[in-house]
Order: structure tokens, then sequence, then C-alpha cells
């Protein structure tokens, strides 16, 4: 008589759900940035050149000058006690509140970075091991863009194509104008100004940048970040809002107005008292409390600014979380 076959154990009949964001080196030392910058500047759907020059602009020479200063930029805002980046601290933040808060325990909370650590691969290995048969994938940028959720999601393809028994994925592509996400933006700029003795001018909106050729050919990250700067002002009448992009890379033309100029700009047109928010970030990083908090406000008032400070990104606020938890229970 045969021998019956059995399958192997595993688990089942979980749901797993992923939140993602950018990435962020190990620590502030030399190597471990520019293996950052190695796997963040090779992505194809973010550097669009030709690869093979590239390759060789990015080896020979980005990658042999630009660690010392991105080096320099995240130990101005190093989390020493943890000795993580803020980045890191607050998407395992929102991870672990969200845990919490979810009373379903087929439902499994985690987080996974596109470059660096924790990988998504790792991360979809161990949801698949604990028995997840389906994903819901939700990248941390409100506004979508080739340049974050698009990669975002080939990373998470190019891991399913390796596995043998695939989850059902489902990701949320943005949310740009849900109702819980402009609400909290305003609620972050109203506890700000109750917190500061002076009237803001101009509210800067300051959004990562993308190259202009980017939206030439159809991105619509321009057209998101926009319409959440109008959603935003028209519950936010008070005070002139106005749209600009930071982090240009490279020589070439990137969407304008640019924020750096802008606020070289702003004190000669009589606007001297600045406060910047960043709504395309979910967690405060290097591009926050780095290039905005200290080089633009150092910048600003070089120029003849008086007054400047930023709204902290909505991290692991109760607003936020509330946020988070809405997206996933449409999506399960």
């Amino acid at each position: 008589m045969k021998k019956k076959l059995e399958h192997p154990s595993i688990n089942f009949g979980k749901t797993g759900v992923l939140l993602i964001n950018l990435g962020t080196p190990d620590s502030t030392k030399w190597f471990d940035i520019r293996k950052y910058l190695k796997e963040f500047l090779s992505d194809k759907r973010v550097i669009e050149v030709n690869p093979l020059i590239w390759q060789i602009i990015l080896n020979v020479f980005i990658l042999n000058l630009r660690p010392s200063k991105t080096a320099k930029a995240y130990k101005e805002i190093w989390m020493k006690e943890e000795n993580i980046s803020p980045l890191l601290y607050y998407t395992r933040q929102q991870a672990k509140k969200l845990s919490n808060l979810m009373s379903d325990k087929n439902i499994i909370i985690d987080f996974a970075m596109r470059y660096g650590n924790p990988s998504i691969k790792s991360k979809i290995k161990r949801l698949h091991e604990m028995g997840c048969e389906n994903l819901v994938i939700l990248p941390l940028y409100p506004q979508y863009a080739a340049a974050t959720t698009a990669t975002v999601c080939d990373e998470v393809y190019r891991t399913l194509m390796k596995m043998r028994w695939q989850p059902s994925i489902k990701i949320i592509p943005h949310y740009e104008s849900d109702p819980l996400y402009i609400d909290a933006l305003v609620n972050s700029l109203n506890k700000k100004i109750k917190e500061i003795n002076w009237k803001p001018d101009l509210i800067l909106a300051s959004y990562h940048g993308i190259p202009q050729k980017y939206f030439d050919k159809g991105d619509p990250y321009h057209c998101y970040c926009h319409k959440t700067t109008r959603l935003i002002s028209e519950k936010f009448n008070s005070i002139e809002l106005k749209t600009t992009f930071q982090s240009r890379f490279g020589p070439q033309k990137w969407l304008q107005p640019y924020t750096d100029k802008t606020l070289e700009t702003l004190p000669k047109e009589g606007k001297k008292n600045i406060l910047a928010i960043c709504p395309g970030f979910s967690s405060d990083c290097v591009e926050t409390l780095e290039e905005i908090l200290i080089q633009g406000k150092e910048s600003f008032v070089e120029s003849g600014g008086e007054n400047f400070d930023m709204v902290p990104c909505l991290n692991d606020s109760d607003d936020h979380i509330a946020l988070l938890k809405s997206l996933i229970q449409k999506n399960i």
C-alpha cells in the first residue's frame, strides 16, 4: 500500500500589511552611507539616464565624493539614544501603534524600507512564513510618483517572482486627497501656529522634487502635490500657502519653484516670517530636519528673514495613525 503523501506543515489564513518608506543608512559611517546611496542612486526609476554612462558617473565620482556630505547631514539629525535615523524610528512606531490598534489577530502589521534595512524582500518573506496569504502594500508616499511608489511596486513584484506560493496583493497607490490626511495636516498647522509667538506671512508647502522631464513624460506627481496644497488651503484660508519643490539633484531642470531659491527671495518680497510644512513626507527625515529646518532656516535668515519654523511631519501622531488605519481597513 502506497504511503499517503502529506503536505509540508504551513501557516495560512492571515493578512499582512506592509508599510514601506524610502529608506535610511544603517549608521552615519562613511561606508554605510555609501552603501545606501549606491542602492538608492542605482534605481532606474530614480535616475532615468543611460545606465552604462550613469554607473560610471556614480561609481567614479558620486560615490567617492557625496557620502561625506550626506554623512554630515545625517549626523545633524541622527537619534543618538536610539542610534537610528528619525525616518526608521517613526516608521517603526507607526507599525507598532497600528498593530496595537488592530483587534483582528489575523492581520499582521509590519514595515520595510525600499532602500537599506529592513528590506522589502525580507519582510515579505517573514509575513509569508507567518501565514499571510494576502498582502496589503502601503507605500508611505501620499502623492504617487514613479520614483517613489512605482519603485516600491517593482521591488514587491521582483520578490513575488521568486515565490512558489504567491500571496494575493493589494497596493494603496496614493492618498493625497483623503479627508483624514488633509485634516491631519490642517490640525498640525493649527497646533504649530498656537506654539509660536509670531504670525506667519506665508506657509511654504515644500514637497520633494522630481526632474521636469519625468513630469513631461506623464508622471502625475506635480498635480497631486498641488491638489494637496489646494485642499489644505480650503480648510486653512487665514494664511496664504505656496507650493515649492526641494531636494533637487544634478544639473537638469526640476519641478519649480525651488524651495531653496524661494526662501532666499521671500524676505525681499516683504515676507519675513515663514512657516514651512512638508506634506509629502510621512515621517521626519534628513530632507525635512536638515534640509528645511537647518539649511532652509539658515538661508532664509541670511537673506533677511526674521522668523522661520517648520511643522513636524505627521510621524506617529494620533491623526496619522487614524489615517493609516482607515486606509488599511478600506483595502483589506
